[in-house]
């Protein structure tokens, strides 16, 4: 049938059927697909205020909507310099209501990691998806717990692992599945700076604090995704400097992962000095990132001079676009919450081993 003659014979068709329906019912609305999500930040520390509220103001694929806060002075500042309604301003108290309001896609808990997995499932009951801060529990049953309210309640769980999604750590984790030097013989991953607080929740164990929770995963995270495997044993040493500020947790962690075909490597992290290294050596050349985790750049080098300096406006507002993507096409979590369970089960056995003072094995 002819273009033409088809269009007036369906007018026709529409005329007697549906055209009829419609006017039946005038008020019919067909919702429109969202292009942008909006993201509900929780906690507004350092982390939120300095890093991610300002990333949110970059992003293509996600907006600032709303806030989550103990704090009614920081509900009136963020709500005036990000021109946020009422309507989308919570606490710790209401926060359930956020499943009736529809400007909230997301809600990135940004919070101590003894507060991650009750507040990931309360926000997947209510309908949102989350996007949760490293480490992203404090035990492997809490991680588990947050996959399972997820997936019952048909949300994504992503973990922020930012440099999953930074261009020179991803080609880096394509040579470990390439092996353009040959086979790893040895991997070395520091990560750290001098944190000086007395009071933080980083200095208290129930919340989470000390060196291999917080700043301990970026050379945990890097250990395994630069073998491209996963350790089976680790032996692993705590230490502190300043037994009056890390008396409760440890300063600096020392730890030995062993991987499968006899592999060893070596991780270190620190709240007592600055480092950021990742030194991957192979058989016929070797992988150097330094600075391996930095906000404002990641460079790496190779044995035969090979660049790795990749350039990205943002990592956060990359981080969030990457996973907000991922949402609105209905597509895998780059870093979903498998992976941020598989750091906590090595690092309960980190914690185990510096405790016992002996080889434990990964489970």
């Amino acid at each position: 049938m002819k273009r033409r003659n088809f269009l007036k014979k369906s007018g026709l068709a529409l005329s007697g059927s549906t055209l009829l329906s419609v006017s039946v019912m005038p008020n019919i609305i067909i919702p429109k697909a969202k292009d942008k999500l909006g993201i509900a930040l929780m906690g507004l520390g350092y982390y939120s205020r300095d890093v991610l509220a300002p990333a949110l103001q970059l992003t293509q694929q996600s907006v600032l909507t709303g806030i989550i806060t103990g704090t009614p002075e920081k509900a009136v500042e963020w709500k005036a310099k990000y021109h946020l309604a009422d309507k989308n301003i919570y606490n710790y108290t209401n926060f359930d209501e956020i499943a009736n309001n529809p400007d909230i896609d997301v809600v990135y808990v940004v919070l101590p990691p003894s507060m991650h997995a009750e507040y990931t499932i309360r926000a997947a009951e209510a309908g949102k998806h989350v996007y949760c801060e490293k480490p992203m529990a404090m035990t492997v049953e809490e991680c588990q717990a947050m996959i399972d309210a997820c997936n019952k309640n048909k949300v994504k769980l992503s973990i922020g692992y930012r440099m999953h999604h930074e261009p020179n750590t991803r080609d880096l984790m394509q040579m470990a599945k390439s092996k353009p030097y040959g086979k790893i013989t040895h991997v070395h991953a520091e990560a750290g700076y001098r944190e000086n607080r007395t009071t933080h929740w980083k200095q208290q164990k129930k919340m989470g604090g000390g060196c291999m929770l917080d700043m301990g995963v970026y050379p945990l995270n890097a250990l395994r995704y630069a073998t491209g495997m996963e350790p089976i044993a680790v032996t692993a040493k705590a230490s502190t400097t300043r037994p009056e500020i890390y008396h409760e947790v440890a300063e600096t962690m020392h730890f030995d992962l062993e991987f499968p075909g006899g592999l060893m490597t070596k991780g270190i992290t620190s709240f007592g000095q600055s480092m950021g290294l990742l030194q991957v050596d192979a058989e016929k050349g070797w992988i150097k990132m330094q600075p391996m985790q930095a906000y404002n750049g990641v460079k790496g080098v190779t044995s035969d001079g090979k660049a790795l300096n990749k350039t990205i406006n943002n990592q956060q507002a990359r981080q969030m676009d990457d996973d907000s993507m991922a949402i609105l096409q209905k597509k895998a979590m780059m870093v979903p919450g498998e992976e941020g369970l598989k750091d906590i089960r090595v690092v309960e056995a980190i914690l185990k081993s510096a405790e016992e003072g002996k080889r434990v094995t990964i489970e």
